[in-house]
Order: C-alpha cells, then sequence, then structure tokens
C-alpha cells in the first residue's frame, strides 16, 4: 500500500483521542479512520528497546489489529515530514513520541515540550485528517521518581495543548468513548 493514495478528505481535522491504559484509544482511532478511508495511515511512535519482550509483544498485537488496508509508518520525531497531505492519519501515541524527545533532551522536560508543539502545530497545517492518540497519565498513579513526575506534568501540558488546537476530543473509559470537545449546549431545564 503506498502512501500517495490519493483519497482526499472532506476537511482537515484533529481528533485528539485519550484516555488510560486500556482505555479502547486505539481500537476506536482505528475504527474512526476505517470509517472515513480506504486505505488510512497509521504512524507508529514507539521506540523499540533492546531486551523488552513485552512491549515487542504489544507492538505485534497493534500490527495485527491493522490489515492490509493500512500503510503502517515508523517516525520517532518528525511526524509532520511525513507525506500525510490528503491522508486519514491514526498517531499512536503521543505518550511514546513525547518520550522520544524527553529521552533524546536528556530529561529536559521545556526543551522536549517546545519540541513536540512545534511538530503539532506543523502536523495542524497538513490538510489531512488526524486522529491523535494520547494517555492520561495524571489520572493514574503518582510517580515516584522526579523524572517520573516531570514526565507526567509534561505529558499533561502535551495533552492541553493539542486539546486546544483539536476540532474534537474523545476521552476513551471502559472501551466507551466520552465526547469532551465539543461540547454539547445543556439541554432546556439543565443547571
Amino acid at each position: 500500500m503506498s502512501v500517495s493514495d490519493h483519497t482526499k478528505p472532506a476537511k482537515k481535522s484533529i481528533v485528539l483521542i485519550t484516555g488510560g491504559a486500556r482505555s479502547g484509544k486505539s481500537k476506536y482511532a482505528q475504527e474512526q479512520a476505517l470509517e472515513l478511508s480506504p486505505h488510512p495511515v497509521y504512524v507508529a511512535t514507539a521506540k523499540l528497546y533492546a531486551n523488552d519482550e513485552e512491549f515487542l509483544q504489544r507492538i505485534q498485537r497493534h500490527k495485527a489489529d491493522r490489515d492490509d488496508r493500512w500503510t503502517s509508518i515508523e517516525e520517532l520525531f518528525h511526524v509532520s515530514k511525513l507525506p500525510l497531505e490528503n491522508k486519514t492519519v491514526v498517531i499512536d501515541c503521543v505518550t511514546l513520541w513525547l518520550t522520544n524527545f524527553f529521552s533524546f533532551h536528556k530529561y529536559d522536560a521545556e526543551k522536549s515540550l517546545k519540541c513536540i508543539r512545534e511538530e503539532l502545530d506543523a502536523i495542524q497545517k497538513i490538510n489531512a485528517r488526524f486522529f491523535i492518540i494520547s494517555n492520561e497519565l495524571g489520572m493514574g498513579l503518582h510517580a515516584e521518581t522526579e523524572a517520573g513526575r516531570k514526565f507526567t506534568d509534561l505529558q499533561g501540558r502535551v495533552n492541553q495543548h493539542i486539546a486546544a488546537i483539536a476540532d474534537k476530543v474523545i476521552l476513551m473509559v471502559s472501551g466507551i468513548p466520552v465526547i469532551i470537545k465539543p461540547q454539547t449546549p445543556a439541554l432546556k431545564g439543565d443547571k
């Protein structure tokens, strides 16, 4: 499958799909992308670490979830430089993408934030439909290390940035999509 599929999206957009681990984010994003395109693009941001068999198995499960309709691309940093114009794209996931910047910049949160914001702002200019998957780390356990706490805070700041530029924000809870943005107007009589 070629990345040069000529299916034109009706409108460029960004949908942020966030939630906890195993909440159904990837499955939901993939289903939505397939409803919009016969040949969506999946951008994997994970870095493989030597001797991490469990993580490798996770990646294999994710790959098995996609059939030959998908074009898969692995990119650790510069997603905005990929040929994504006029595509329907799933970016999976911001947390791993941000981890790449955080590690590269030796745990400097401000440099990492600057780099990923530049990428996100560049993505916003691409004529494509994006489903961006992220994690709500701040809803989980409190990190035990300083680096872990810095990363959790950084992830929260990045999620807020994406939510601000996104057309739609979905929170996945136990496999159920909850629309956060745009909010529906209150019904008459609701207070």
